[in-house]
């Protein structure tokens, strides 16, 4: 599997990062940058698990001016701030889907699905893609997830697991064996 250079960084641009992070903890007005940063990439997670796009801005403002209001919280784990914004992300979308009663939805228009149907050992033809589109929608939230950062957004296991707050071993297997019930409907 190739590795997305928008989610893994050099250990030079961690520490430029890093940076940053502490700028924003003594001077909240020097979050600047984080945001600039990470806006698109948190956006579009959201967005991608929502049809609504407006829904998908307030979210994601709301991501960030809880990010503002604890930065001086975070604990630097030696993995991208991201990992911390997409735990704020995925508890704001819950908690969307509580309020507003928002429809979890897997925007596939914008995903590479090639890789995880090889993956899948299947030949890519437009008859998987909506066979793969119809099992997805039988996963539970927990694993969709899983297959979604793994396949979709190409991230490490690392990051998975500091996303999910779970050992990186943990976050392997728990994809594995995500990706072994969607083979079990798949077939």
């Amino acid at each position: 599997m190739s590795v997305n250079p928008l989610y893994h960084q050099t250990s030079a641009k961690l520490e430029e990062e890093l940076g940053w992070i502490r700028r924003a903890q003594k001077d909240p007005e020097k979050f600047g940058p984080l945001y600039e940063k990470y806006h698109e990439q948190i956006f579009r997670y959201v967005y991608q698990r929502m049809d609504d796009q407006d829904l998908a801005f307030d979210v994601t403002s709301q991501v960030f001016m809880k990010a503002l209001k604890n930065i001086k919280k975070f604990e630097y784990r030696g993995v991208p701030l991201s990992s911390w914004l997409y735990r704020i992300a995925k508890s704001e979308l819950y908690q969307a889907f509580r309020d507003r009663k928002a429809i979890r939805t897997v925007n596939l228009e914008t995903l590479n699905l090639t890789e995880m149907v090889e993956e899948m050992d299947e030949e890519q033809n437009e008859l998987n893609r909506k066979k793969l589109f119809e099992v997805l929608k039988k996963l539970n939230e927990n694993d969709l997830q899983l297959i979604e950062m793994r396949f979709f957004e190409k991230r490490a296991f690392k990051e998975i697991g500091e996303i999910l707050e779970l050992t990186e071993n943990n976050a392997k297997v728990k994809c594995f064996r995500a990706l072994e019930k969607l083979k079990k409907h798949f077939i």
